[in-house]
């Protein structure tokens, strides 16, 4: 049981949301205790933070107002026994307390090691037909899906995380230096199923997908082969599913702070505010989704068409597009230069 500073893992019930979250982001704990004079009060998780917000909730609004103030905790006393407590109750970490309730310290727990039911089996389509402009010149000699990140090529990890929740059939639209592509993956042993399909031409982010009509019988995995999203798989497929998604849109909480005072004029060019460095906290679409196999069999033939365009064309339909959003710190991106040593160090952790 490694050693962790607790106090980082502290939070007052005053404090914000957002602030939670970046918390979160830091510690990579996915729970925070809320404590009043070292005194355990509740515990609000990654989770928490999820529903709050897909609920219409604020990024403003206060930690109180999201906490679960019934925690479970166990004494000191009994800290030898925390796996069987943590097994009984099926939670992954749990705070130590003493008798008047004072934080001593957390324990935790691995998700496999109690048995949780992690299996999706769903189908995962994979984009890797792009040029990777953006990682030239890395990408005139090698395709992006076989792009180094260590020891493994980025689409070998993204294959590997999907694994870790039993998807094993795969399927990759590839496009350019396509032979490379299926030359690595034909010389390495699989213990899932690939089929490669190609584009005779590039189609976008979207136009791929044709290639696939009536081979997807059930909702699937899509993603661009430059992410990885370090999160709970089933729990975004059972998301999608639970609220009748056609196509739900993983998306990344972004924070930016701007270093200057802003300032903002009125009509006669006189300050009307200015705010001294201000934060924004927006979603972006990471380019990993859930979708319907019906998504798959309405597109045309051999038309170039980005993912986010057929996102619309649902949309227009009346179709329901949901969102699953997840901290900044899930979402891994290699598609530029700068970020590919970034994205290693964080695998190798």
């Amino acid at each position: 049981m490694g050693i962790l500073d607790i106090e980082t893992l502290l939070i007052h019930e005053e404090r914000s949301v957002r602030e939670a979250m970046k918390q979160i982001d830091v510690t990579a704990r996915q729970i925070l205790l809320v404590v009043k004079n070292n005194i355990l009060k509740a515990i609000i998780t990654d989770g928490d933070v999820r529903r709050h917000l897909l609920r219409g909730g604020k990024l403003e609004d206060k930690v109180k107002d999201i906490a679960n103030y019934n925690p479970r905790y166990i004494h000191e006393k009994d800290k030898d026994n925390y796996r069987e407590y943590m097994k009984k109750w099926s939670i992954l970490s749990l705070p130590v307390v003493n008798e008047r309730l004072e934080i001593q310290s957390i324990v935790f727990l691995n998700d496999y090691e109690i048995g949780r039911n992690h299996s999706v089996g769903a189908p995962v389509v994979i984009m890797a037909g792009g040029l990777g402009t953006r990682l030239y010149p890395y990408t005139k000699i090698l395709p992006k899906p076989l792009i180094p990140i260590g020891e493994l090529p980025i689409t070998e990890h993204i294959i590997n995380r999907f694994m870790e929740f039993e998807c094993n059939e795969f399927h990759l639209i590839v496009n350019h230096k396509k032979n490379m592509i299926k030359a690595y993956f034909s010389e390495i042993e699989k213990v899932y199923k690939l089929e490669f399909h190609d584009e005779d031409r590039p189609l976008g982010t979207g136009g791929g997908l044709s290639l696939l009509k009536g081979k997807m019988k059930t909702s699937f995995f899509l993603t661009n082969c430059d992410v990885i999203i370090r999160a709970n798989y089933k729990e975004i497929y059972d998301y999608h599913k639970q609220n009748g998604n056609i196509i739900t849109i993983v998306a990344a909480y972004k924070h930016f702070s701007i270093p200057y005072g802003i300032i903002n004029l009125n009509t006669n060019g006189e300050i009307d505010t200015m705010l001294e460095k201000p934060e924004y906290s927006f979603l972006t679409n990471t380019g990993f989704y859930v979708v319907e196999p019906e998504v798959v069999d309405k597109l045309e033939n051999d038309k170039d068409i980005g993912f986010p365009d057929i996102i619309e064309q649902q949309k227009g339909l009346g179709r329901k597009i949901g969102v699953f959003p997840v901290s900044e710190k899930c979402w891994l991106d290699m598609g530029q230069f700068e970020t590919l040593e970034e994205m290693r160090k964080e695998l190798e952790v």
